[in-house]
């Protein structure tokens, strides 16, 4: 299974599509497919697509974004990047761009139409999913899901105590932009993180 998930780790790195045959318009760069997937972590972190910082580190989550999320998560640097204990693959892989206000466009749709449902079938052992941002949630969640990112994370509980084999808590992007739905949120840091993090530490430890 190790070695299977390394070839298709490696395809990935070299992935073309949304230059060669994109979906609507293509990537306006070059790509820099970014993932830390591995077959013995048991938590998966499923975020949304790499930002500029990213794209030109190669590795995922080194920016601000990255160290609210390690805060949220209660972990080091060094463990978060640790491959049996992490498992990071982003909705999309390549920096998609920014629109015309400065934001990140949302990720690509080939990555997850090509390559999610290979990859998550090669970690089996993954029993834990962190879905970070709505478009992670649309993919994991399904019918679980809510009408809208704050619905679905605030009933977390329920969603945590449906019957399931792969347990799915929601979250929020780390983005200094959610600053504020932090702030109008505060159950969030008082209830789910401190429940986060016991579900962490139980994982890795």
């Amino acid at each position: 299974m190790e070695a299977e998930l390394e070839r298709l780790t490696a395809k990935v790195r070299a992935c073309r599509i949304c230059v060669d045959t994109p979906v609507g318009r293509p990537l306006p760069h070059e790509p820099r497919p970014v993932l830390l997937p591995s077959s013995s972590a048991r938590i998966l972190l499923a975020g949304q697509a790499p930002g500029t910082k990213v794209h030109l580190s190669g590795m995922p989550f080194t920016d601000a974004s990255g160290d609210r999320l390690r805060s949220w998560l209660g972990v080091t640097s060094e463990e978060f990047y640790d491959t049996d204990k992490f498992s990071i693959v982003p909705m999309g892989f390549c920096f998609p761009g920014q629109d015309a206000k400065g934001g990140d466009l949302p990720p690509r749709r080939e990555c997850a139409l090509a390559w999610r449902a290979p990859l998550m079938a090669l970690m089996p052992q993954i029993d834990l999913v962190l879905t970070i941002g709505s478009y992670a949630q649309s993919w994991h969640m399904g019918a679980t899901r809510r009408p809208s990112l704050t619905e679905t994370v605030k009933d977390w509980r329920t969603i945590w105590d449906a019957p399931a084999s792969l347990k799915v808590l929601p979250l929020p992007h780390p983005s200094w932009r959610n600053s504020g739905w932090l702030k109008q949120n505060p159950w969030f840091e008082m209830d789910l993180l401190p429940f986060l993090r016991s579900e962490i530490r139980y994982r890795i430890d």
